[in-house]
């Protein structure tokens, strides 16, 4: 397997470092050779920068993989958005060969210059490619008796032709590594639909954002299920964090746990919710963390 440099973007380590905790735990159990990136910065967010200006955003995702290039390794996304944006701009750099010249003008005052050596992965697609369903399940030493309502979020899945990972409104290879850990991934009405935070929503119209969060969640809650899980730290702050705007804003309340994979996984490999930072979300479910001892010492 290629070497991997990985890329945090900006949610994980402000608001989620359990998620890079299970991360590297997770990347340690399966021995793969994956080390930090220093200097990274944000990817940039592709619903904003792109939008407003293409030639700075292609100037400040290219700087972050010419980091990962000149360490001789491929970039491992653990965030939809991240994966999006630097997927998104290593593609048309290397197929167009005036946009690389004119970043790498850019790039030449910082003395960097991309190359296209490099690819992008994100932690779900280097998984299901990479190893499998059936090989994640080998492995498995706790396998998870609950049910899950996935999130696959939008930029995962779209633009289809660039992510090529099968059907865009009925994929199931997500849904195929989360049973791999022993939960069943449970269908729900609107799966597929959005969160509500991308593209600047949250930030511009956040009354609007949490509208459609609710929406999923009402779907989710008649679903009965354990927990969430998603792939994306942004669509993990707006199901984890969102639910307590929505407590105060709407007066609804859910109090739904949420996990990004790496954490569903590495409660399939034995370890706790502390070592996985399950407990430093928002959204803290007693009955659940519970569950999850209860499942762990009927091992």
């Amino acid at each position: 397997m290629t070497k991997l440099s990985l890329f945090l973007g900006c949610i994980i380590p402000n608001r989620y470092p359990g998620i890079e905790k299970a991360t590297n735990l997770c990347l340690e159990k399966l021995d793969i050779d994956c080390s930090d990136l220093p200097g990274a910065s944000c990817c940039p967010a592709p619903g904003v920068f792109r939008s407003f200006d293409k030639s700075t955003w292609l100037a400040l995702a290219s700087r972050n993989i010419v980091l990962s290039e000149e360490l001789e390794r491929d970039v491992l996304t653990i965030c939809n958005g991240c994966y999006g944006s630097l997927t998104d701009a290593n593609n048309e750099l290397k197929e167009n060969a005036a946009l690389k010249k004119s970043t790498n003008v850019h790039l030449e005052k910082i003395g960097k210059k991309f190359n296209g050596s490099a690819d992008v992965r994100h932690i779900v697609e280097l998984l299901y490619d990479e190893f499998g369903p059936e090989m994640i399940k080998e492995m498995v030493t706790n396998p998870l008796n609950l049910r899950v309502a996935l999130h696959y979020g939008c930029h995962l899945v779209k633009p289809s032709k660039e992510r090529q990972l099968g059907s865009v409104e009925k994929p199931t290879f997500f849904d195929e590594l989360v049973e791999a850990t022993g939960a069943e991934s449970v269908d729900y009405p609107d799966k597929m639909a959005c969160c509500g935070a991308g593209g600047g929503v949250r930030s511009a119209l956040l009354d609007k954002s949490l509208e459609m969060v609710n929406h999923k969640f009402s779907r989710i809650s008649d679903a009965d299920i354990d927990c969430i899980v998603n792939a994306c730290p942004f669509c993990h702050l707006q199901l984890d964090g969102g639910q307590a705007e929505v407590k105060e804003m709407l007066g609804l309340e859910y109090n739904i746990p949420v996990l990004h994979y790496t954490q569903l996984l590495g409660l399939a490999f034995g370890f706790s919710p502390e070592e996985l930072g399950i407990d430093l979300n928002v959204i803290k479910n007693d009955a659940f963390l519970a569950k999850l001892k209860e499942l762990a010492e009927n091992e």
